[in-house]
């Protein structure tokens, strides 16, 4: 009898990327990155952690540089219809709105960790029903959340900046919460002296946002399986709603 044919065992699947080595690949090698999420690798905790450390590094920079009260006015008066309408509200009025809008500011700050994860969800939830419904995708939700998370990590880069923007010397009466980096044309511009809605689209114009919708894009067309320019088309197409809602809401309110 002749001894029987043995087949060759399968080949290991390939060990996936560490969470610090996709971190790192997404400012160098991010389709290596998303392609990993796609073959199932789909932890986010880490770059959840940088952003809410790094968050809270700029929350403590604001309070102990600027102050919390300044960051209020300020918001006050860069909208300059709220401000004529606080000019002439009793002064009880004006106090109740600086106290109820330094309250809002700050508490969304201290609560960002349940903020950056309720807007991960709901982003995540809408781009996977528009790359699976609008265009064809196979992707499930765990990994568009996964791609949200770490399409993200350039917000590190924002936020970095802020800090070192306001340590640099920025005048506190200047600090504008809305616009704190360099990183788009409404940074240097007049919030007060421009109009609000260009104002508004100038500010929509910001480099970090553009890097991270690029990588989106990239993402969730990596884990849907769908062409590039399907994953631009679904990510950029909404951009563009919130903007122009952005810019619409600004010509009537600002």
């Amino acid at each position: 009898m002749s001894d029987p044919i043995l087949q060759p065992a399968p080949a290991a699947p390939a060990p996936g990327l560490s969470q610090w080595q996709r971190v790192a690949g997404i400012f160098s090698s991010p389709s290596k990155v998303f392609q990993d999420i796609a073959a199932g690798h789909r932890s986010w905790w880490l770059p959840f952690l940088l952003v809410v450390l790094v968050s809270y590094g700029f929350f403590a920079t604001i309070t102990v540089k600027i102050g919390w009260d300044q960051v209020a006015q300020n918001a006050i008066h860069f909208n300059p219809k709220a401000e004529a309408r606080l000019a002439d509200a009793p002064p009880a009025q004006r106090a109740a709105s600086l106290k109820f809008t330094r309250w809002a500011m700050e508490g969304s700050f201290a609560a960002s960790p349940i903020f950056i994860l309720a807007i991960g969800a709901l982003t995540a939830l809408v781009l996977w029903g528009t790359i699976n419904f609008g265009f064809g995708g196979k992707s499930n939700y765990g990994g568009i959340f996964a791609v949200w998370m770490y399409a993200s990590l350039p917000s590190l880069i924002k936020s970095l900046l802020g800090m070192i923007v306001i340590f640099a010397g920025m005048a506190p009466e200047s600090f504008n919460l809305k616009n704190f980096a360099p990183t788009n044309i409404g940074a240097f511009l007049s919030p007060t002296d421009t109009n609000a809605a260009l104002y508004s689209l100038a500010t929509s114009m910001d480099f970090v946002t553009i890097w991270t919708l690029v990588l989106l894009g990239i993402g969730i067309a990596a884990v849907a399986r769908v062409k590039r320019g399907s994953g631009y088309m679904a990510v950029f197409g909404w951009w563009a709603i919130i903007v122009l809602v952005s810019v619409g809401i600004a010509a009537v309110t600002g």
